[in-house]
């Protein structure tokens, strides 16, 4: 598999209402300006509800603004097609979701091979690699096994492991140790810091975990639907 470039990624007075005009209308979103460039690992936090999740996927593609604009590398995303959207967040984005989403009716590998079966990747070489990343998220000889065999820690680890497939510019994770003790927790957050030094890769965590958000250096709070604080370390 070919490597590809790290967007830098922008989001301009973005805003994401859900019921627009009507009695249940909810404005997940208020007006968000952002830029996450080439390598950046970021944490965010907030309450529930505060838009954490939507923030996300806007951020991957998975959904688009109510008015503003999302923009790879000085592009606007919104002026793409649905299908150029697609192959760009299948290219470019890794995403690790709190509920996993495994397909029950394939095993560890399959799970892991089917964003490159979506692309295209020869046999032999989806098979190598999605072993490969199994061994690495520490799932060595657990690669015939189905969700239903595994623990909630395991299948988590076979959710960062498909994540990786394409090996994607932008990594998103809502709440990725969630299901993992401290031990396990420490080696998937070394495992995404190795993926992101390696290809400066850019990193965005949505986290309640301490431990998680201080290995990022750059740190976002969110409240109603707005980015409140921005910090970057030093």
């Amino acid at each position: 598999m070919s490597e590809k470039s790290v967007p830098s990624i922008e989001l301009s007075q973005v805003v994401r209402t859900y019921g627009a005009g009507g009695p249940e209308e909810v404005r997940a979103l208020r007006g968000v300006d952002l830029t996450i460039p080439p390598g950046e690992f970021v944490s965010v936090a907030g309450p529930s509800g505060c838009g954490k999740t939507t923030l996300l996927n806007l951020l991957g593609l998975l959904d688009s603004p109510t008015s503003g604009e999302v923009r790879w590398d000085s592009e606007s995303v919104g002026q793409k097609s649905d299908r150029a959207r697609a192959r760009l967040r299948l290219e470019g984005v890794g995403f690790i979701f709190q509920r996993f989403y495994l397909l029950p009716t394939l095993t560890a590998r399959e799970n892991v091979e089917l964003p490159m079966r979506a692309l295209r990747v020869p046999r032999g070489e989806r098979t190598r690699r999605a072993s490969q990343l199994l061994e690495e998220v520490g799932l060595q000889g657990r690669e015939r096994a189905f969700p239903h065999q595994l623990s909630g820690g395991e299948e988590q680890r076979v959710a960062v492991a498909r994540a990786l497939a394409n090996r994607p510019g932008l990594l998103l994770a809502d709440e990725p140790t969630g299901e993992l003790d401290s031990g396990n927790t420490q080696a998937i957050l070394s495992l995404l810091e190795r993926v992101r030094q390696d290809r400066n890769a850019s990193l965005v965590v949505v986290t309640h975990n301490p431990d998680v958000a201080r290995r990022a250096r750059r740190h976002l709070t969110m409240r109603d639907g707005a980015v409140v604080e921005d910090v970057r370390e030093a």
